[in-house]
């Protein structure tokens, strides 16, 4: 396992940002984009996880494609989850590469793709 700081990790995660296309950069708006160690129990029986199943990204809210046009909804929320990154990498360049393949994977939900559609782009 390779660990990072706190704040080493969130500068990977900002970094990841910087990769989208500018478009999709200005294109979100009010997702509060943070990190945390672990998903919550709560998360985890939301998702139906099993003891051995990881999460190294969760998105709440409701995704743009959804919304028909409406702005009432309040802000989403993009979490990394650190731990399950950190145990999955084995050096800085694995650990950064799927910080940055995490956030676009949630950026991806948050304009309304599946896990289908986004297999297919990947």
């Amino acid at each position: 396992m390779f660990t990072v700081t706190d704040d080493e990790f969130a500068d990977l995660i900002s970094e990841a940002l910087t990769t989208l296309s500018k478009d999709h950069q200005a294109a979100i708006q009010n997702v509060a984009i943070t990190y945390a160690d672990d998903p919550t129990p709560e998360q985890r029986v939301q998702l139906q996880l099993r003891g051995d199943q990881t999460l190294f990204g969760l998105y709440e809210g409701v995704p743009l494609a959804q919304r028909q046009g409406m702005t009432s909804y309040g802000p989403d929320k993009i979490t990394i989850f650190k731990n399950p990154t950190q145990e999955w990498a084995n050096d800085f360049a694995s650990l950064k590469e799927q910080v940055t393949h995490t956030v676009w994977h949630e950026v991806a939900h948050y304009f309304g793709l599946n896990h289908a559609q986004i297999r297919e782009l990947e």
